[in-house]
């Protein structure tokens, strides 16, 4: 008997220009009075948050706004939510942004439903009842929060992002309109292209991978390494941004059900621990951790290598699989990404526990092959790059 796998995703998923005026018609037709609209300070200032909410009123549902969602959303952040979901009487949610504002609006709705706390639904499908009806309306070309049963809440406690991956999280309806993301600064374009290459390359060589997971990570390559410099170059290249919409997407798509691995794990805790960008953390990781696994798949890196682009006729798999790094290396340089953690603020001293809560870490479980705590000790100094000391010659 073969493995059993399943594939989840929402049930209706819009793409295109001008997507976003569907947003209240859907939830009139969820029977929705009134909606916590959920969005972060930046784009509540630039007005879109209440661009929207006139969409919905006009619909004839109420709303409400939050616009305090922070770049790694907190459990304070989360309990903020909820407390005026709860006295403005909301039964919908609708999020509005990026990985950022979709997590937040997922763990408002699962305390909301389930009671509790968030830090309470740490780890694999632990609620009982579904979301309030919830409509994700994505910004950002990258993290696919949109359309997967992913939640990623920092701990300010224990200063750990939370990995709660449930079932009933997912979107009833995800919404890419790439008009929204027109505005977006090179850096984050870049940033979160890179977490949709991360997706692609990670659900590749899970364990858990499908034929179906596979399809999808590898159309996912291919459009990353075309789209994404022009992206990154030219905001204003539409054909750039609707490629890498649907990049970002088949990204969830492979990664929702072909699941993650090492480079999940230990980014998640450098956005913890130190506050930073969850697209750049998985980007100065990705190679370092392709260089570990590549012993576990070298047949699956030479493929990578194919997709990135690289000529890899004549050359045996091995040789092919070392393509694949470079290629992701070369990328992310072009793309201005830091070379790595120590210019971010890292320090040596806090290796080992990020090392140990990394081997916590959900995604962990589907690496392609198991390290020590050595070893992931290893890959994140690795990553980090700190400067070589300077030796001081003394003369005798």
């Amino acid at each position: 008997m073969g493995v059993q796998s399943e594939f989840n995703m929402p049930s209706i998923n819009l793409f295109g220009a001008g997507t976003i005026q569907e947003v209240g018609s859907r939830l009139k037709g969820y029977n929705v009075k009134k909606a916590l609209l959920v969005t972060d300070e930046g784009l509540h200032k630039l007005g879109l948050s209440e661009t929207l909410a006139t969409i919905i009123r006009d619909a004839g549902v109420d709303v409400a706004i939050f616009p305090k969602v922070v770049p790694n959303p907190t459990d304070i952040n989360v309990a903020e939510g909820l407390e005026v979901y709860q006295n403005e009487r909301c039964d919908a949610i609708v999020s509005l942004g990026g990985g950022s504002a979709h997590d937040a609006a997922k763990g408002i709705g699962i305390v909301a439903t389930n009671g509790g706390k968030i830090s309470d639904y740490e780890g694999v499908n632990l609620s009982s009842n579904p979301l309030p009806t919830f409509i994700a309306v994505n910004t950002t070309a990258g993290t696919a929060s949109e359309m997967t049963k992913f939640t990623i809440i920092t701990d300010t406690t224990r200063k750990v992002k939370m990995a709660i991956v449930d079932k009933h999280v997912t979107a009833l309806a995800s919404i890419n309109d790439p008009e929204l993301m027109v505005g977006m600064p090179p850096q984050l374009t870049a940033a979160t292209g890179l977490d949709a290459l991360t997706h692609a390359i990670e659900s590749f060589v899970s364990t858990a991978a499908t034929p179906i997971t596979d399809a999808c990570a590898v159309k996912t390559m291919q459009l990353v390494v075309e789209y994404l410099p022009r992206a990154v170059a030219n905001g204003e290249d539409m054909e750039a941004r609707e490629q890498m919409v649907y990049a970002q997407f088949l990204a969830g798509m492979a990664f929702n059900n072909g699941l993650l691995g090492y480079v999940h794990a230990i980014a998640h805790q450098f956005g913890g621990f130190y506050d930073l960008p969850h697209g750049v953390c998985n980007a100065i990781l990705l190679p370092h951790v392709c260089r570990f696994n590549l012993v576990a798949k070298v047949d699956r890196f030479a493929e990578i290598a194919k997709h990135l682009g690289e000529n890899v006729e004549g050359l045996s798999q091995r040789d092919a699989a070392d393509l694949a790094i470079a290629a992701i290396e070369r990328l992310s340089k072009d793309l201005g990404i830091p070379a790595g953690f120590a210019e971010l603020g890292a320090k040596d001293e806090d290796i080992e526990t990020l090392a140990k809560n990394a081997m916590l870490d959900v995604c962990a479980a589907s690496n392609p092959r198991k390290p020590t705590l050595d070893q992931v000790q290893e890959i994140i100094r690795n990553a980090c790059k700190f400067p070589v000391k300077e030796q001081v010659l003394v003369n005798s």
